[in-house]
C-alpha cells in the first residue's frame, strides 16, 4: 500500500480510502466490522465517513454508519490505527427532517455536529473534518454549469467557518479540516480567508473524479497543484457502473443502482456507451475494469487517496488491491481516447 501526506500536515494516509456509506443501509454492522478488519489488514489506515450517512439517508438509518465505526473502535481498539475523517451536513430541507434543524456551518451547528459525531464513534477527535456540501446555491451534484440565482439569500460567512474549525483544531477536537462538493471559487475563498487571518487551511477536497466524471481537471486539478490541496476522489466506481458487473449481466436487485433508483448520476445512455469501451480496453490488457478505473485515480498527481466503498469481501479485496496495479502508457493513451469522445458524461 502506497501512503501519502496530507498537506501541511503530518497526517499519512493509505492511497486507498475505505468508504463507510453503505454501513447501516446495504451493510450489516456485521459486516461494516469486517469490512473494517479487512481495511486494516490490507494496509488501509483511512476511513471516511459522514454525520448523514448511511445513504441514500432516511429517519432510520440516519447517524448508523457512524455508530457501527464506534462499535468496531470499542471492540477492536484500533482507533490509533485510523486516519478518520467525518462530515458536517450542509443545508438540506429534507435533511432537516431528521439530521438536525438549520442544517449549515454556523458555529453552533458544526459545534453540534461535530459532538454528535464522536459520541456516535466512541472517540475524541476526528483527524479530518470536512464540510459536505456548500451552503450557497452553485454547481454541484451532478450539474454542469453555474446558475446564479437572484433571490438567493445566503450570507457570506466562509471567514466565521475558518474561525470555527481553527478554534476546534486549538481545542483538539479536530486535527484539520477539509471542504467537500466545491467549486474552484469556494476552495479559493477558504484559502483567501485562512490565509489573511494567518490561520490553518483547509487540507483536502472531497469531490467526484473518476473515468465518468473528470470535471475536476477543469478547473480544481491546478488549484490542487498549485495551492498544495489533495483531492479525496468519491466515486471513481460510478455507483459500481464500473465494475462492468451492469453490462455483463452479473447484477443483482440488490445492487445500488438497481436498489435506489432515485441515485442516477451514472445512468445516462452516455455513461453506458463510455463504460462499454473501458470495458473493451480491460479486457484487452487482462485486467478488470473496477482495477483499471481505480488504478487511473490513483495514478493522478493531484489525488491524495481515493475513496472506495463495497458491499461485500470480494469487492472490497479487488478494489484495495487496485492500489497495486500499474497502467502502462498504451492503457492511459487508449482511455484518453475514450475521454475525448464521451467526455464527462457524469459531471
Amino acid at each position: 500500500m502506497k501512503y501519502n501526506l496530507i498537506s501541511d500536515t503530518d497526517i499519512r494516509v493509505s492511497e486507498i480510502c475505505l468508504g463507510t456509506m453503505t454501513f447501516g443501509e446495504q451493510n450489516t454492522e456485521k459486516e461494516g466490522h469486517e469490512q473494517m478488519d479487512m481495511a486494516i489488514d490490507m494496509g488501509v489506515n483511512f476511513f471516511d465517513t459522514a454525520e448523514m450517512y448511511a445513504v441514500p439517508s432516511t429517519k432510520e438509518n440516519n447517524g448508523k454508519t457512524e455508530e457501527i465505526i464506534g462499535t468496531w473502535f470499542h471492540q477492536s481498539g484500533k482507533r490509533d490505527k485510523v486516519i478518520l475523517a467525518t462530515k458536517v451536513t450542509g443545508p438540506s430541507p429534507n435533511l432537516e427532517k431528521y439530521v438536525a434543524k438549520n442544517l449549515g456551518f454556523s458555529k453552533p451547528r458544526i459545534h453540534e455536529a461535530l459532538e454528535r459525531s464522536l459520541l456516535r464513534m466512541k472517540t475524541d477527535y476526528i483527524d479530518v473534518y470536512q464540510l459536505h456540501w456548500p451552503e450557497r446555491k452553485t454547481n454541484m451534484f451532478g450539474q454542469r454549469g453555474f446558475r446564479y440565482d437572484v433571490n438567493e439569500e445566503w450570507k457570506d460567512n466562509i471567514q466565521e467557518v475558518v474561525y470555527t474549525l481553527n478554534e476546534l483544531i486549538k481545542e483538539g477536537k479536530i486535527r484539520t479540516y477539509g471542504l467537500s462538493n466545491e467549486t474552484p471559487w469556494g476552495v479559493m475563498r477558504y484559502l483567501k480567508e485562512a490565509d489573511n487571518a494567518q490561520l490553518a487551511r483547509p487540507v483536502t477536497i472531497q469531490n467526484p473524479y473518476g473515468l465518468l466524471n473528470r470535471t475536476y481537471e477543469i478547473g480544481m486539478s491546478e488549484i490542487s497543484t498549485r495551492e498544495n490541496i489533495g483531492l479525496l476522489s468519491y466515486s471513481p466506481m460510478a455507483f459500481g457502473l464500473l465494475s462492468g458487473k451492469y453490462h455483463r449481466g452479473l447484477d443483482t436487485e440488490k445492487d445500488r443502482r438497481n436498489k435506489f433508483k432515485q441515485m442516477s448520476r451514472y445512468d445516462s445512455p452516455q455513461s453506458y456507451d463510455a463504460t462499454s469501451l473501458y470495458l473493451k480496453i480491460a479486457d484487452h490488457y487482462e485486467i478488470s475494469l473496477a482495477q483499471l478505473s481505480l488504478a487511473f485515480v490513483n495514478s493522478r498527481p493531484f489525488v491524495t487517496s481515493t475513496i472506495i466503498g463495497a458491499t461485500n469481501l470480494a469487492q472490497l479485496k479487488e478494489n484495495i488491491e487496485s492500489s497495486n496495479v500499474q497502467l502502462s502508457n498504451e492503457i492511459f493513451t487508449e482511455i484518453e481516447q475514450v475521454h475525448e469522445l464521451i467526455p464527462n458524461p457524469a459531471p
